[in-house]
C-alpha cells in the first residue's frame, strides 16, 4: 500500500482530495504512458523533475514511505506514486516545510480519522502562503514603480 491508500476512499482521493483536485489542472512535464503503472525511478525522475536521490531520500523520512519492488529489489511506482509526488512537489513549491509534509502524510496514512488534523495542517499553510503572496505582490509594486521611473526618465531623455 502507497501513502495515499488510506481505505475505501482511495480510489476516490489522494491525501483527502478529490480526484479531479489533485492534479490542479496542470498537466506533467511528461505525460504519462497510457496503459502503465508501474515505472522505474529514472522514468519516475524524468516525469517528475525530481532527481532519483531525492526519491530516495523522500521515501527514506517517510514521505514515500512504501514503494512496491522487484524480486531483484528495483523501486517500480504506480500512477498513485506519481499523482503523491505531484501534490507532494506542490506543497514543496508552496515552501511548506519537509517536516509538515512529513507529518501530512503520517495523517494520510491513519486514515479517514485525520480529516480535522490535515485540515488545519493545510489551512495553517495556506495561510502562510497568502502571506508571502501579500509580501510578494508589495515587493512587485515596487519593482513595477522603479520602473516606470526609469522608463519615464528614458522616453524624456529620447525626446530631446
Amino acid at each position: 500500500m502507497t501513502v495515499t491508500q488510506s481505505g475505501p476512499a482511495a480510489s476516490r482521493a489522494i491525501g483527502g482530495l478529490p480526484t479531479k483536485v489533485r492534479d490542479c489542472g496542470t498537466a506533467p512535464p511528461h505525460p504519462r504512458p497510457a496503459g502503465r503503472d508501474q515505472y522505474t525511478i529514472s522514468e519516475v525522475a524524468q516525469h517528475t523533475g525530481l532527481s532519483a536521490h531525492t526519491l530516495r531520500w523522500y521515501e527514506r523520512i517517510g514521505l514515500m514511505p512504501h514503494v512496491d519492488r522487484t524480486h531483484t529489489g528495483q523501486r517500480r511506482f504506480t500512477n498513485r506514486d506519481l499523482d503523491w509526488l505531484s501534490l507532494v512537489t506542490k506543497l514543496r513549491l508552496t515552501g511548506m516545510p519537509v517536516a509538515d509534509m512529513v507529518r501530512y502524510a503520517e495523517l494520510v496514512r491513519a486514515g479517514e480519522c485525520t480529516f480535522a488534523e490535515r485540515e488545519q495542517l493545510l489551512t495553517a499553510h495556506r495561510e502562510d502562503v497568502r502571506q508571502r503572496i501579500a509580501e510578494l505582490q508589495s515587493t512587485l509594486d515596487v519593482l513595477d514603480y522603479k520602473i516606470e521611473i526609469y522608463a519615464d526618465a528614458r522616453r524624456a531623455s529620447e525626446r530631446f
